[in-house]
């Protein structure tokens, strides 16, 4: 290995070290999952792969068609998997996407998985609007015990700090997905000039989508990278936040390795060439995490 291909793989290396921490309650466990996003197999390849790396679980969007469903379960099952589930809406009417979004949410808690994810809402909605949708899933976690979280999302209800503070303070039980990448990307910094909404959001997260974003993007091109290290600091900062928090607590701590493919993963002109690997990146990414929080 070249001296520069060296430097760049010690920069993420640095943080696959036991992060500071206070002693674990009985409880406390970290759980990380892969993503099946940019995967072409069958479900079945998806989950052999996944438990060789040494995945806990994968997070995928619920399987609405019923022949997919069963394929589906029938490979985490085979494979001992566990399964956190992705819901969400696309009509641009409030009350289509509403009900589209309950449909999934309903199936999706039915086959008990270790978790809901939410992309619920729209950015374009009204606050009345989405609260319908944080009302609902409040109903049916109380009603089936299912963790449901809502994710800070582009587009979707949580997209930026302040709209996302606004809900936090006005639903104290609401808790969330952190995805603090599109933050990032939405206020165009690090978040230095919004520390209050930081503290609040990691205070509420119970579920860590560990991508990194940066000034311009929800996702760099390469968290090893040198050019990366302030904002690969950062984002290791906040998790290490609310990791912590979870040991005091003695609660579990939901983790997904979510570097995605092309586009998210910048490509190359004309060839669409992605300029690095997003199966590698999620790995190394999975075995940074595991020796850090473990």
């Amino acid at each position: 290995m070249s001296g520069a291909a060296a430097m760049m793989f010690d920069r993420l290396d640095a943080f696959a070290e036991p992060a500071e921490k206070t002693k674990a309650n009985p409880g406390f466990e970290v759980l990380i999952f892969a993503t099946n996003w940019g995967f072409d197999g069958s479900w079945d390849q998806f989950c052999a792969k996944i438990k060789k790396l040494g995945y806990d679980g994968a997070e995928a969007w619920y399987p609405s068609g019923e022949s997919e469903r069963k394929e589906f379960l029938e490979a985490f099952q085979k494979h001992n998997l566990r399964i956190g589930f992705l819901v969400g809406g696309s009509d641009k009417d409030h009350q289509g996407h509403l009900q589209q979004f309950k449909a999934m949410l309903e199936g999706a808690v039915s086959l008990n998985p270790v978790y809901v994810n939410c992309h619920s809402g729209r950015d374009h909605f009204s606050f009345s609007q989405n609260k319908a949708f944080i009302d609902l899933t409040m109903a049916v976690h109380a009603r089936t015990g299912v963790p449901i979280y809502h994710e800070t999302h582009r587009s979707r209800i949580l997209y930026s700090a302040p709209v996302a503070r606004e809900f936090m303070e006005k639903v104290p039980d609401l808790r969330i997905t952190l995805d603090i990448s599109h933050w990032c990307n939405v206020h165009e910094s690090l978040l230095d000039d919004q520390l209050e909404t930081v503290a609040l959001a990691l205070s509420r997260t119970d579920h860590i989508h560990a991508r990194i974003g940066h000034q311009e993007g929800p996702q760099v091109n390469d968290p090893r990278a040198p050019e990366w290290r302030e904002a690969v600091q950062a984002h290791f900062a906040w998790w290490d936040k609310v990791v912590d928090q979870k040991r005091k607590e003695g609660k579990r701590m939901t983790i997904l390795t979510e570097f995605g493919p092309a586009n998210y993963l910048p490509t190359l002109p004309y060839t669409r060439q992605p300029v690095a690997d997003q199966w590698e990146m999620n790995t190394h990414m999975l075995h940074t995490l595991r020796k850090r929080y473990a």
